[in-house]
């Protein structure tokens, strides 16, 4: 196995000292830098172009997720593991977004931490349960937005995707158009969206394309 170049960012050195101390006798891992200062350690990583970041999420002057934009902008190929207290579904997804390839919780043993490590830098990504649980709970609630779209208002949907106004959708569907905008306000707020380009992307994202044709 080919030497893998850490660098830790975290706010606190004890959870640095910690770190190092868990994984100090893995001779496949190899720490190049490190820093308690997060604007500091963009800068380093920069230059020292690890395999891996560990970062934080919660840090004064920039938090993580800003981290990972940068070390992702500037080293697209560095792979970042997040390190949390928690397992909130918004800042997961914030970190998602941002690029991070495993999301992992400060309480996990060592051989989670091992384990997501190497699935990172095989190209994979790594989750802890906590975390999992999250995402699948995200899952489950986009799942239901989308069971909550009656067909009429897949119909409606349909035709505002063909840029139908409410009077001719009214009349393609024999409803009033006092109808059509009730369903109008009804898809909004279930898909919550706030126009026709948000509309059509969430169902883009939902898989209700093929009602649009």
């Amino acid at each position: 196995m080919s030497l893998l170049k850490l660098y830790i960012v975290d706010d606190h050195q004890m959870l640095i000292d910690g770190l190092k101390a868990l994984l100090g006798d893995e001779k496949h891992l190899s720490l190049v830098g490190e820093n308690t200062s997060p604007k500091i350690a963009v800068e380093q990583i920069k230059a020292y172009k690890p395999d891996i970041v560990l970062t934080d999420i919660n840090m004064p002057e920039i938090d993580g997720i800003e981290l990972t934009k940068q070390v992702k902008k500037y080293l697209p190929e560095t792979k970042v593991i997040a390190l949390s207290m928690f397992g909130e579904r918004e800042t997961i997804s914030d970190m998602l977004k941002a690029g991070v390839s495993a999301y992992i919780l400060k309480n996990t043993g060592k051989q989670e931490l091992l384990t997501a490590i190497d699935k990172v830098a095989n190209g994979g990504t790594f989750f802890s349960n906590d975390v999992r649980t999250e995402l699948e709970r995200d899952n489950q609630i986009s799942e239901r937005k989308e069971i909550n779209l009656s067909a009429r208002e897949i119909e409606v949907i349909e035709l505002i995707a063909k840029e139908y106004n409410n009077a001719q959708i009214a009349e393609a569907l024999f409803i009033s158009e006092r109808t059509v905008e009730t369903h109008r306000k009804n898809i909004f707020r279930k898909t919550d969206t706030k126009g026709v380009l948000g509309l059509l992307k969430y169902c883009i994202e939902h898989r209700i394309i093929k009602a649009i044709k």
